[in-house]
């Protein structure tokens, strides 16, 4: 049996490709698809999974995740309970690759190192399912129930090169869009992180900083008046916001599963993208549109979140924020300081904002002819009043 499993180069990735071959009599080849992972990890991982003798595959789908995901996370203000989705906002893109690769190789099965307790089972399976459900699924961690420690020790056993020991067993994921990190210390959700474990925002005393990010139709296209291409754009925000320590997140989440996690994040140039996206939406949106969207990005998030990715319910939710994009064009300037983001000014084409009708200085709206929208205002209100006194 052939068997394609999504590989990271991580401990469960890495073990189970020995307990593919192993356990399972399977010849194993590995997927590494680059949605934003450094040059030295891909290479790593490639020499690992040829020592551990597989077949090996390098996707480069870095572009086509900005655009096609990254993009319409931004356009949809992505967040699951408060914070924005990165690792779950790749995971549907990896397994379809895994899929594109186990159709041209003519495997008999997909493979993938999520645990029983996370969410990334659901993640790629709900991918695999829908999109090859002719292939069978393994999941060895999962079907041998092996808890962390175990992979460890196994890894060690068969001379399985792996880059955590029981000391600092923490697992760490990364792409253009944020980067995780869990396990060991970290799942007391009463233990400080240590400061080992964060890469790309740093505290420090920077002074503060202005940004300006343009938008078109919806997604940015410019920094500070230069224009880039999705990728560069998105790695520039990182390291401008996390100069400034922007977008560290560290929250007890929600699982799939029900069981409540403790999570630490990085993710500065999610958090400064969807800050000024935000507030381009508040100048041009009315507020039905606006309060009616709240729901929607709400609903796309948990989606995300659950992979469910292939659910026509996202392509609905998609029609619909396209449609509200279509003006969200303009200018968004932030402050970056000691962790914080804030934005500090805005404009549009279509800003639906008015100096003129608004200003205390200006006559533009003739303030008497609100009287008789006062009068019932509160109509409802004022009989409930008069019927209470009646009923003492």
């Amino acid at each position: 049996m052939k068997a394609v499993l999504a590989y990271s180069g991580g401990l469960d990735t890495s073990v189970c490709v020995r307990l593919l071959q192993e356990k399972y009599s399977c010849e194993v080849v590995t997927v590494t698809v680059d949605v934003g992972i450094s040059p030295e990890e891909l290479k790593e991982a490639e020499e690992k999974a040829q020592r551990l003798g597989a077949e090996h595959f390098t996707v480069d789908a870095r572009e086509e995740f900005a655009r096609e995901y990254i993009f319409r996370a931004i356009k949809a203000n992505a967040l699951y309970e408060g914070y924005p989705l990165s690792t779950s906002l790749a995971r549907p893109l990896i397994a379809l690759k895994v899929v594109e690769v186990a159709r041209k190789v003519g495997a008999n099965a997909l493979a993938h190192g999520a645990t029983g307790k996370g969410n990334d089972q659901f993640r790629f399976e709900a991918v695999f399912r829908s999109r090859a459900p002719d292939l069978r699924i393994i999941a060895p961690v999962r079907e041998l129930n092996l808890t962390r420690k175990e992979s460890i020790a196994y890894a060690k056993e068969k001379g399985v090169p792996v880059p955590v020991n029981l000391d600092k067993p923490f697992s760490v994921d990364e792409n253009l869009w944020g980067r995780s990190i869990e396990g060991g210390i970290l799942e007391d959700p009463d233990t400080v992180p240590p400061e080992e474990i964060f890469q790309w925002t740093k505290l420090r005393a920077e002074k503060p900083q202005v940004v300006e990010v343009a938008f078109e139709g919806g997604v940015p296209v410019a920094i500070d008046g230069k224009a880039m291409g999705p990728v560069d754009l998105i790695t520039k925000m990182n390291e401008v916001a996390g100069r400034h320590g922007v977008g560290r997140v560290d929250i007890v989440e929600d699982r799939i599963l029900g069981l409540k996690a403790r999570e630490n994040y990085e993710c500065p140039g999610a958090i400064a993208l969807l800050t000024a996206h935000r507030q381009l939406e508040q100048l041009v949106l009315t507020r039905r549109e606006l309060r009616f969207k709240e729901s929607v990005d709400s609903a796309w998030g948990e989606l995300i979140y659950q992979g469910l990715w292939t659910e026509p319910l996202r392509d609905d939710l998609d029609a619909f924020i396209d449609n509200t994009q279509a003006r969200a064009t303009g200018t968004v300037r932030l402050r970056l300081h000691n962790g914080s983001c804030h934005t500090i000014a805005r404009s549009s084409p279509y800003a639906l904002y008015s100096k003129e009708l608004v200003s205390f200085d200006e006559k533009g709206l003739d303030q008497r002819e609100v009287e008789g929208m006062l009068k019932y205002h509160a109509l409802q209100a004022e009989m409930y009043e008069r019927v209470k006194k009646k009923a003492r």
